[in-house]
C-alpha cells in the first residue's frame, strides 16, 4: 500500500450545548506518497478542520484515520503528540518563530523534543537551511530577516525531523506576490526531493502549484482532480 493518508467516512461534529453542527459529513480520501495536494473550499467548507485532522491536532467525531500505516482515529493525545512530532511537519501563515534564537536554533527545535544530541541538531538544522537556500544566514535571528526568509526558516523547521508528510496551511497568506512564489518552488523543490505535501489555500494561483487540487463545500468532496489528467484530457 503506497497511501500516506488514508481517510475513510470521515465526520467531525462540534456541539453548542445540545445542538450538534456537522462540519464533515463523511469525508473519504487517499492520499500517495509523494504526492502534492491541496485542499481548496470557501469559508465553512471544512477544509481547516480536515487540516486539524490529517494534522493529528483534532479527532474526528467517527471514521478511520490511517496515517503512515498507523491508526491514529483511536489514539490518545499523547500518542497523537507523538505522532505530529515523528511523522508531521507543520507551516503555518504565521510563522511562529522564537525572536530571540537565531534561524538555526529555531529549525533545530523540534530536534530538541526528540532527544537528539546539540552537535547533531546543529548539523541536521544547517542541512535543512541549506535545502530553502538559507544557510548564509544561519545565524541571524527574525527581526534581521524578510518575511520570505522567515517562512523559509519555518519551512526548514518543518523538515528538521524529516516527516513523513508535510502540512501547509495558507502559507504565503501573509506574503507579497513575489515572496509568495519564491516560497511556493521551495516546496516544489521539496516535493520532487521525495516529500509529501498538503497544502490547504483559498488563492487559485498557489493551489495550481499542487499536482491534484480537492475541493470541499459542506462538509464534503465537491471534485478531486489529478492535474496530469486535467491536462491529457
Amino acid at each position: 500500500m503506497n497511501n500516506i493518508i488514508h481517510l475513510e467516512d470521515i465526520n467531525k461534529s462540534y456541539f453548542i450545548g445540545s445542538n450538534e453542527l456537522p462540519v464533515l459529513k463523511g469525508i473519504s480520501l487517499d492520499i500517495l506518497k509523494n504526492e502534492y495536494v491541496a485542499l481548496m473550499g470557501p469559508s465553512g467548507s471544512g477544509k481547516s478542520t480536515l487540516m486539524n485532522i490529517i494534522g493529528c491536532l483534532d479527532t474526528a467525531t467517527n471514521g478511520k484515520y490511517i496515517l503512515n500505516g498507523s491508526d491514529v482515529s483511536k489514539m490518545s493525545d499523547d500518542a497523537l503528540a507523538e505522532v505530529r512530532n515523528k511523522e508531521i511537519g507543520f507551516v503555518f501563515q504565521q510563522f511562529n518563530l522564537l525572536p530571540r534564537l537565531s534561524a538555526v536554533e529555531n529549525v533545530a527545535l523540534p530536534l530538541i523534543y526528540a532527544g537528539i544530541r546539540k552537535k547533531e541538531r546543529v548539523e541536521r538544522a544547517m542541512e535543512a537551511l541549506k535545502m530553502v537556500g538559507l544557510e548564509d544566514r544561519s545565524h541571524h535571528k527574525s527581526n534581521e530577516l524578510s518575511g520570505g526568509q522567515i517562512q523559509r526558516v519555518a519551512i526548514a523547521r518543518a523538515l528538521v525531523n524529516n516527516p513523513a508528510l508535510l502540512l501547509a496551511d495558507e502559507p504565503t497568506g501573509n506574503l507579497d506576490t513575489k515572496t509568495s512564489i519564491e516560497v511556493m518552488e521551495i516546496f516544489s523543490k521539496i516535493q520532487e526531493a521525495g516529500n509529501t505535501i498538503v497544502l490547504v489555500t483559498h488563492e487559485e494561483d498557489i493551489a495550481n502549484y499542487a499536482k491534484r487540487i480537492v475541493r470541499l463545500r459542506d462538509g464534503l468532496i465537491e471534485t478531486d482532480v489529478l492535474k496530469e489528467e486535467a491536462v491529457t484530457a
